[in-house]
């Protein structure tokens, strides 16, 4: 039986891994920056919303600065992404999944660490979303796009799914693995079919298409 620390940590270490490896790939194939860009976006794709998450629930300092693990994933992680980017930098498609698997890992330990605070359900599913749409958030404005939670309908969706997933089961005394791989599963599925299909929520009328 895994304990419920040990999955926390396991997904929130995955999570990010994987938002490392898409903030540095961003950096390579939509700004060109060199190897400190490429550090600096990965480390902050990928420790930004669990910073966001631990201030808002008062766990100072954040778990990115107690445990040295998350630096040494994040920065693994981005250089990997700097020695073998090359090979990805005309490819869009491995980014996406990358952005797709952080958002779902964040948006599950997110919640759960909300509710673990002693946060009420609804604020735990908004924490899980703002958990797994900030560290892009704040990678997009730093290479001066719009981020992808503004302009991308099923975006912050997907993850408001995983950590309502998160929290009903929690309600119902079902929280472990298969429950949070569920959540997880849903979130990065919902993202995928948007990206593949080119889905976004219904715009205000009379608006351009982008």
């Amino acid at each position: 039986m895994i304990r419920a620390g040990t999955l926390l940590l396991g997904l929130d270490l995955a999570g990010t891994a994987v938002f490392a490896l898409n903030g540095a790939l961003t950096g390579i194939r939509v700004a060109r920056v060199d190897i400190v860009g490429v550090l600096t976006l990965g480390m902050v794709t990928a420790l930004g919303g669990g910073i966001i998450r631990d201030v808002i629930i008062g766990y100072l300092p954040p778990a990115t600065f107690r445990d040295w693990r998350y630096l040494v994933v994040a920065a693994t992680g981005a250089l990997v992404a700097f020695l073998w980017g090359r090979r990805l930098d005309r490819l869009s498609f491995p980014i996406e999944v990358f952005d797709a698997l952080g958002l779902s890992f964040f948006a599950v330990t997110g919640a759960s660490k909300a509710l673990d605070a002693g946060l009420g359900p609804v604020q735990a599913v908004i924490l899980g979303a703002v958990t797994g749409v900030g560290g892009g958030t704040i990678r997009d404005v730093l290479i001066g796009r719009v981020p992808t939670v503004l302009s991308s309908g099923l975006y912050a969706i997907p993850a408001l799914v995983g950590a309502l997933i998160t929290v009903v089961a929690a309600e119902l005394g079902l929280r472990g693995l298969p429950a949070a791989l569920v959540a997880v599963a849903a979130c990065f599925a919902i993202r995928l079919v948007g990206i593949r299909f080119d889905l976004n929520a219904p715009a205000p009328p009379g608006l351009p298409p982008s």
